[in-house]
């Protein structure tokens, strides 16, 4: 007899479900974790390819783009085909599906499109997203999300040859100036904006999920302590254990693309 290829039922922690049971509002903090299960590597925990070859520090910042934009434009768009190629993940997937039955806002670090392609509305992407550029003088949005008419670097996909990489960026057509990547660097504030929308869908919220997040990239890390202190509980889902668990209403370790399938099953079969 052939062993079953069927995936071994996941048990959904009681509190959890006991929470989410009555939420009519629901507010999914995501993280890195939950774009790593699509094939995205994370600055924190990639150490091979490309994202060895070039630090946060080299590429991810304002100086980095000072000091050859070309790289850096070109490191992004890179970035951006990595995540075209790309699908959500079954996580992605239930929290659009559990959108059929309550209302759910996404508040993501996560600077891909892997939750709109999913189905779902994002409320807030914190961290900016790689196919929102924008001009660096004047703020205007780039109609070019990236250059698809620009050959895709030679030799190795993870890690191509730096001079194989640059690519020079585009001119804003209202002053000239350079269009840079749409994300946030490392030492440069959040758009007002998205946190305004981001703390009102956490307050908003019956239950906050915090999935596949470390706890520790400020001011992000902010919003489920603003939960917490307003008496919102806060369900932590992450197989590793993170600076926000001791302070979670309920943890469940397991992965965003196991746990929050289970969780939907579970919340449609009562």
């Amino acid at each position: 007899m052939q062993p079953s290829t069927r995936p071994a039922p996941v048990d959904v922690p009681r509190a959890v479900l006991e929470l989410l049971r009555g939420a009519e509002t629901v507010t999914a903090f995501t993280g890195a974790g939950m774009s790593a299960e699509s094939g995205i590597p994370t600055f924190r925990d990639a150490q091979t390819g490309l994202w060895a070859r070039y630090s946060a520090a080299d590429l991810a910042t304002v100086d980095a783009w000072s000091r050859d934009p070309a790289l850096v434009w070109g490191w992004y768009q890179h970035r951006a085909r990595l995540a075209r190629a790309s699908e959500p993940n079954d996580g992605h997937i239930a929290l659009a599906t559990l959108a059929e039955r309550c209302t759910v806002g996404i508040v993501t670090q996560n600077v891909d499109d892997l939750h709109e392609r999913a189905g779902s509305n994002v409320t807030a992407h914190l961290h900016g997203s790689l196919f929102a550029p924008r001009c660096r003088h004047c703020g205007t949005r780039s109609l070019r999300a990236d250059d698809a008419d620009a050959p895709a670097p030679t030799g190795d996909p993870d890690a191509p040859d730096p001079e194989a990489l640059r690519q020079e960026p585009p001119m804003c057509v209202h002053c000239r100036c350079e269009v840079r990547p749409g994300v946030v660097w490392f030492g440069e504030p959040l758009p007002v904006d998205e946190w305004g929308r981001a703390e009102a869908a956490v307050l908003a919220a019956d239950v906050v999920l915090a999935i596949g997040t470390s706890g520790v990239v400020y001011p992000a890390a902010r919003l489920p302590e603003i939960a917490l202190a307003t008496g919102i509980p806060v369900v932590e889902i992450n197989p590793d254990e993170t600076s926000l668990s001791e302070a979670a209403t309920a943890c469940w370790r397991a992965t965003a693309a196991t746990a929050l399938p289970a969780l939907v099953a579970a919340l449609n079969a009562h």
